[in-house]
């Protein structure tokens, strides 16, 4: 009397994959837009000194950093304690600073090139001697722009 007849085994109907290429391009898009790349192995170590009027800087891209501290653990036995200047992913000497300015700017656009900003991130402790060396260096390589890095008061890095 049976009129639906069961015959065969019913199978697992097959998955629909049509929306996993969407899952898989959203989430590259959310890792592409919240990573960050670090362009620079820190070689110094350095606590930025805490300051009050504080102005954020507009744009990253045209911000060279030059980077004065005490060399990290690592490098300690090698370069000693005291307060070495590091350029990209070296360290460098007070000469080598004018020729790393002309690197820069040479790398970037013309209409840039006049917009750079030079940032410095020196250590609270490090002696205002190499610090005055380099802003001459930087004087002399046309780099009139200068930036000291620093944190809000109250706040630690």
């Amino acid at each position: 009397m049976g009129k639906f007849n069961k015959t065969g085994k019913r199978e697992m109907p097959a998955l629909n994959t049509s929306s996993l290429p969407d899952l898989i391009f959203t989430l590259l898009f959310f890792f592409m837009i919240v990573t960050t790349m670090r362009e620079v192995t820190l070689k110094v170590q350095f606590t930025l000194p805490q300051g009050t009027e504080l102005e954020k800087l507009e744009k990253k891209s045209l911000v060279t950093f030059i980077y004065i501290g005490e060399p990290t653990q690592e490098y300690r036995a090698k370069m000693g304690t005291e307060s070495r200047i590091q350029l990209n992913d070296s360290y460098a000497e007070v000469s080598e600073v004018q020729d790393f300015i002309f690197q820069e700017r040479a790398s970037m656009n013309e209409g840039d090139a006049a917009k750079m900003t030079v940032s410095l991130k020196v250590d609270q402790k490090t002696k205002m001697g190499i610090v005055t060396d380099v802003k001459n260096a930087l004087r002399k390589s046309y780099a009139l722009k200068i930036n000291y890095s620093s944190t809000k008061r109250g706040e630690k890095k």
